[in-house]
């Protein structure tokens, strides 16, 4: 499911590493001001709240040379409370303008400007029944200055010249390019419609299914494209260049996958040798892990793009030159991260966490970058084995800055810190490691896919779910890596004939309760530390498990040995 964070993570090697983790982000300082237009971007306004989506359908025409579009959004709706108000907002970013808009096809309704936000005029209508509301648009476009990390179009060339044109839009909102009810709590219930209006020379890819494609005999065609199911504003996007298709049928959970592949021309021969191997071990591992592929209705798609990836729901792009890796390197140190392409599994993982289970408000942005980053330590815990999943997972912390929280303020479109990626990641995997039973921890992840299928979220149903499933209270587990800064620090000491260890937890919030698991090839001890002192009688071959070098290996934390008191 990305478009936004930019997590800069410190030194040249954190800058890779958060590269890798971070395909279209801009993080928000800590210490900005928020305004009004926060406000309106990132609440449930009473402009927002009285109408639910039911169906966009879009038609967007970009002119390649002049960097202009222009296009029409009808916006399909249920009324859910009483809007005496009679006022709707609809989100168009500048330079972008509105033209007009209709009201159920027929009358034109008043509107007004408030920066981002127009404010439209709606007749009073009753609640439970539907109405819908065209919008045309025309302007300059915004342009991405690097995409993916910064929204906007992309107006670009392959390397023989020709045009390539795409959209990023994550984080700032897919109201940069087309006008929608831009947050992320409210999904077309029903799918989305995208029309895109190319020169002949050119196709147009855009997610789920072609339903159309139309000669205009003026030096155009017209490609229509529709999901079924609901999909994120931001997922919603055009793919236009020299492209070309091939298919297959995989077989999947729940029957034969439509999968479709769209690159440009000239790399025809060598996509259908890279991409399908790394597309097939990335359904079989995370249906494994996550459950069925979330959107069977719609196929799933991986599209060449000009910028590195996104998670673009059934339509995956992918720009990374065919290579292991993110562009030929490893983020983690370890290796294994040279052993499969990151975008191609990354990416895709978002239709699990981010597509499939989508958070409601941007602060929760960790339900799909954190799962997300760690559906790679699925990955390769599934093709490569535990050690190998053990070792990249512990990689990956060298982008963590502990900067300011994981989860930011609500209601603002605001986002945390870049450490949203390899931090929750770092979490779950020291839960799995305490919970010690990944039968249980499998159906845990299955059954959130299942539990919120489609479905927009908070991190306290998230939390909630989890501690609910595992029979264990870890709500000061996710308080302490997502709400703070601080590294829990595992003191202990034993004593003089090794026959008592003694531990406590210190540098966490009060009452952290992380268990943990210690092992080797002899021995299996668990134990779960407080703040205060506890005393754990030791066999002869469980002392060797207090080994602060192996603790840390499986877990986020610090231990160290200390004095006896």
């Amino acid at each position: 499911m990305q478009n936004f964070i930019l997590a800069v993570r410190g030194i040249v090697t954190s800058l890779l590493f958060l590269a890798i983790f971070t395909t279209a982000k801009a993080q928000t300082p800590a210490s900005k001001i928020f305004t009004k237009a926060d406000t309106l971007r990132g609440s449930i306004t009473p402009e927002r709240a009285w109408w639910d989506l039911i169906r966009y359908d879009i038609t967007v025409k970009p002119d390649y040379e002049s960097k202009t579009i222009s296009g029409s959004n009808t916006i399909t709706y249920k009324v859910v409370s009483d809007n005496k108000k009679r006022m709707m907002q609809i989100d168009l970013q500048e330079p972008l303008v509105i033209d007009s808009i209709l009201f159920n096809h027929s009358g034109r309704l008043h509107f007004t400007k408030e920066g981002n936000a127009w404010h439209v005029a709606v007749p009073e209508q009753k609640k439970a029944t539907e109405g819908n509301v065209t919008v045309y648009y025309h302007g300059q476009v915004r342009v991405s200055v690097r995409p993916p990390w910064s929204a906007g179009w992309t107006f670009t060339k392959d390397s023989l010249g020709r045009p390539w044109m795409t959209v990023t839009c994550q984080g700032s909102g897919a109201s940069v390019w087309y006008p929608c009810k831009d947050h992320q709590s409210d999904e077309p219930d029903k799918g989305a419609s995208l029309t895109v209006i190319v020169p002949d020379t050119l196709v147009a890819v855009a997610n789920g299914r072609l339903q159309l494609k139309k000669d205009n005999a003026d030096g155009t065609t017209t490609y229509k494209w529709a999901v079924v199911n609901p999909i994120s504003n931001y997922c919603i996007i055009p793919y236009i260049g020299k492209y070309v298709n091939f298919s297959e049928k995989y077989a999947c959970e729940k029957g034969a996958l439509d999968v479709n592949y769209w690159v440009l021309d000239y790399n025809l021969t060598r996509a259908k040798e890279y991409m399908p191997p790394q597309v097939h071990n990335m359904l079989k591992s995370f249906e494994y892990w996550f459950g069925p592929y979330p959107f069977y209705e719609d196929g799933y798609q991986l599209i060449e793009t000009s910028h590195s990836g996104m998670e673009h729901q059934s339509a995956v792009s992918y720009g990374n030159k065919y290579k292991f890796g993110y562009g030929g390197r490893d983020g983690s140190g370890t290796g294994w991260g040279m052993k499969w392409d990151f975008i191609i599994i990354h990416e895709s993982g978002h239709e699990w966490f981010g597509n499939n289970i989508t958070s409601k408000d941007l602060a929760d942005m960790y339900i799909h970058e954190g799962f997300t980053n760690y559906s790679e330590t699925l990955f390769i815990d599934y093709i490569f084995g535990k050690d190998a999943a053990n070792a990249y997972n512990a990689g990956i912390r060298r982008g963590i800055k502990n900067d300011r929280p994981v989860i930011a303020k609500y209601d603002v479109n605001d986002q945390g810190s870049g450490d949203m990626y390899p931090k929750p990641s770092n979490m779950l995997h020291a839960i799995r490691h305490g919970l010690d039973n990944d039968t249980l921890f499998r159906q845990i992840l299955r059954g959130m896919n299942k539990t919120f299928y489609h479905q927009t979220v908070t991190t306290q149903q998230i939390e909630n779910y989890i501690s609910k499933q595992a029979h264990y209270d870890y709500s000061k587990v996710f308080d302490q890596y997502l709400r703070t800064t601080q590294i829990p620090r595992l003191e202990f000491y034993l004593d003089q004939d090794h026959k008592n260890a003694f531990y406590r937890w210190t540098n966490c919030v009060s009452g952290f309760n992380l268990p943990l698991v210690l092992q080797n090839e002899n021995a299996k001890l668990k134990v779960i530390p407080t703040e205060s002192w506890k005393k754990q009688p030791l066999k002869s071959n469980e002392a060797p498990l207090f080994d602060t070098a192996a603790i840390v290996k499986m877990y986020y934390i610090t231990a160290a040995v200390v004095e006896k008191n």
